[in-house]
């Protein structure tokens, strides 16, 4: 079921994948004020509180920001908060220059969208992030997660600390068996999967058709053209960034993609991770 939030009470569609507590956090690449890319991996063995909203020329986001570099004073160097939202570099720049923001890393999802799509809290009607925070811990495991269901509204800080004490308390779990995949390298060597496996692995994905063992292939329609055209660029934009690309066929309001492993000659894991991705997507 598609997630809404509210703006003054006007109903507004998230898109992106669905994210859930006691999970692996999915990888996501966002650019600094020095307009340098980075990923997941920059807070490697770090607890991440990730604060994402709207815009810093909100009022409400505003706060957010600046009331989260004041809880910054207190934690030590194991845990790192992060800012993220889709305005430009040179936006998050001035706003920390002007109001002397310390301990909170601003960083900018304006050229991929990254994290907007991984994290389920691209708000579609504005292509930006709505409201919230999410706790991950140093293994990146979601502990916590809160999507302000108003966009006018700030998050619960007082559920957020006492959410934070306990990761740091207890700063490792393990997490669930519903892990995020992601695609791996494609080299030279790779295989195709067993007829076997294919057979297996497509039994549960049964919204795809397997076309000659080689395949994977699945139809979607949409209402209009925009919303057929839409779905089309999600999926463009997270195939690059899981350097898996599949066939994407437009026509009018129906989207045919189409999944195959090319180095390897049919089909590999990797195929059934971006049919999964895209499910997702759809959901």
């Amino acid at each position: 079921m598609r997630k809404i939030v509210t703006f003054e009470n006007n109903p507004l569609s998230l898109v992106g994948r669905n994210i859930k507590v006691n999970q692996k956090a999915p990888r996501f690449t966002a650019t600094t004020n020095d307009l340098k890319d980075i990923d997941l991996s920059f807070f490697n063995n770090k607890i991440k509180l990730l604060s994402f909203f709207v815009s810093l020329d909100t009022p409400v986001c505003d706060i957010q920001v600046r009331e989260l570099n004041k809880l910054g004073m207190d934690l030590s160097e194991d845990t790192v908060i992060v800012g993220i939202s889709k305005d430009l570099p040179f936006a998050h720049k001035r706003f920390k220059e002007t109001f002397n923001i310390k301990n909170v890393l601003l960083i900018s999802d304006f050229k991929y969208t990254s994290f907007g799509i991984n994290y389920g809290v691209l708000i579609k009607e504005w292509n930006l992030l709505a409201r919230g925070v999410m706790i991950l811990d140093r293994e990146n495991t979601v502990r916590y997660i809160e999507i302000t269901r108003e966009l006018t509204n700030q998050p619960d800080y007082e559920e957020m600390l006492n959410q934070l004490d306990y990761v740091i308390k207890k700063p490792e779990m393990q997490s669930s068996e519903e892990d995020f995949h992601a695609c791996i390298t494609c080299k030279g060597d790779m295989q195709p999967l067993s007829i076997k496996d294919i057979r297996k692995m497509t039994a549960q994905h049964p919204e795809w058709e397997m076309v000659d063992d080689k395949k994977l292939v699945r139809q979607f329609k949409f209402n209009t053209f925009v919303d057929a055209k839409y779905f089309c660029n999600l999926i463009s934009l997270i195939a690059e960034e899981q350097s898996h690309h599949p066939s994407l066929l437009l026509n009018y309001n129906r989207l045919k993609v189409t999944l195959t492993t090319h180095t390897a000659g049919g089909l590999t894991e990797n195929d059934f991770i971006m049919a999964e991705i895209i499910d997702e997507l759809m959901e």
